[in-house]
């Protein structure tokens, strides 16, 4: 799939929250084109107190990307403003049309517009951090752990600059789809689940067929098999990661609590700065969880120096 320009989008203007009358501007953006669409951010600034650092903050859950999520981003993003961080919630391409490949590339580009615009967002392209919940959550480890690849023969500079962050903070990630929830000793990946699970679709990866012209469905269990690794953070885990925050819940039935323990353990095995909490209860969300989060704004704070 192939980009074409990027361009700043839309609306500007002054918000206040109703909780503190905490002045702030919001700003649409366009960070991509692919298929015949654009692929956007939101960007909130406060007016006043900038710390000149950036979350980009992944609003996607079940690899779907929806407008529920952006209501809640601009509601429920107080805590960063106070502290002068500049916010960008991030749409990408979603399920049941595109697959975690799809989403990961995309919000790889959106990584490297806003290090591109640095300048413009008045923002220090060193100073990144990166933060999601559930399938937010994985395609954030995704981008902390990845390879920094860059196309330095695009025509599009975007391409030419890392998609690297600085720090990463996340709720109950999915890490593993290889061994979800213990041991695959089966060496399948279970459709039936995926199906129950309503993500089969993001599961469903695809090849181009040149004899067709259409992209098709992968069935060879082998290639769907290394695929999943290849989308599963745990596997990508370097010491030259950036420091990473986890927080999941016990009780979490839908991402079980071992996807979280083991990539913590592959990050301490690599000598990874890294912290963990366990919410005692806490199913797959719990209520009042603004209490939790306001630890990865102290963990940003620490090391988005």
């Amino acid at each position: 799939m192939r980009y074409l320009f990027s361009i700043m989008l839309i609306s500007f203007g002054i918000c206040a929250s109703a909780r503190d009358s905490l002045q702030f501007t919001r700003s649409e953006i366009i960070y991509g084109r692919k298929d015949g669409m654009a692929l956007t951010m939101m960007m909130l600034k406060p007016t006043g107190n900038l710390n000149g650092k950036a979350i980009i903050s992944v609003l996607n859950g079940n690899w779907i990307s929806s407008p529920r999520m952006m209501d809640a981003f601009l509601t429920k993003s107080d805590m960063y403003l106070e502290k002068g961080y500049t916010l960008f919630g991030v749409m990408v391409s979603s399920q049941p049309q595109y697959t975690i490949p799809d989403e990961i590339s995309d919000l790889k580009r959106a990584v490297r517009f806003v290090r591109y615009n640095a300048k413009e967002y008045r923002i220090d392209p060193d100073h990144i951090g990166i933060t999601g919940s559930s399938a937010g959550g994985h395609l954030s480890l995704m981008i902390a752990t990845s390879d920094d690849e860059k196309n330095i023969k695009s025509a599009d500079p975007v391409d030419k600059v890392s998609s690297r962050v600085q720090a990463v903070a996340v709720f109950y990630p999915p890490t593993d789809f290889i061994n979800y929830g213990g041991p695959n000793t089966s060496g399948k990946i279970s459709q039936a689940g995926l199906v129950f699970a309503r993500v089969a679709a993001a599961f469903d990866f695809k090849e181009w067929n040149d004899a067709t012209g259409t992209y098709v469905s992968i069935t060879d269990t082998n290639k769907r098999l290394e695929i999943a690794k290849e989308v599963s953070p745990i596997n990508w885990v370097t010491a030259d990661d950036p420091p990473v925050f986890i927080i999941h819940g016990n009780k979490d039935f839908l991402v079980p609590l071992q996807q979280s323990e083991s990539i913590i353990a592959k990050f301490k095995e690599a000598k990874v700065i890294n912290n963990f909490i366990i919410r005692d209860g806490g199913s797959h969300g719990w209520q009042n969880r603004e209490v939790e989060e306001k630890n990865f704004v102290d963990w940003f704070d620490k090391y988005l120096k």
